[in-house]
């Protein structure tokens, strides 16, 4: 249940900041900035937060490279379900959904990857150790 909680919220920062419909930051941003300065910037603080939290766990616990590989892999699924024709990636909202999907899958492992491996070794990272 805890992978899919960091999942979810990588989701919902990654769709909060831009997905295809009206209801996103970038969007609001845009439209809002002159009028609502304070609260574009407040909220746009918000979800740097929300995303230096993910990317420095993430660059933590599987690297670059990690990151690379877990791309690599959720694009490959893709790839294979496209191929079967069990995807059609013709709609642009879809796809950039599909986007979204992936990067999120790529920061929910980097968030969790650190407490998958200590279950499966049974290694607790040095920045896991109490003193």
């Amino acid at each position: 249940m805890g992978f899919v909680l960091r999942w979810g919220f990588a989701f919902l920062l990654l769709a909060a900041t831009y997905n295809p419909t009206q209801w996103n930051f970038v969007r609001w941003g845009m439209a809002n900035y002159a009028e609502q300065l304070p609260m574009t910037v407040l909220f746009g603080l918000v979800l740097l937060v929300g995303y230096i939290i993910y990317l420095r766990a993430t660059l933590r616990s599987i690297g670059a490279f990690g990151m690379l590989l877990v791309l690599a892999l959720v694009s490959a699924l893709l790839w294979v379900l496209y191929d079967y024709g069990l995807l059609d990636l013709s709609n642009r909202d879809l796809t950039l959904w599909l986007g979204i999907f992936a990067l999120s899958l790529v920061l929910g492992i980097g968030l969790s990857w650190s407490l998958v491996r200590r279950k499966l070794s049974g290694q607790a990272d040095v920045d896991d150790v109490e003193e």
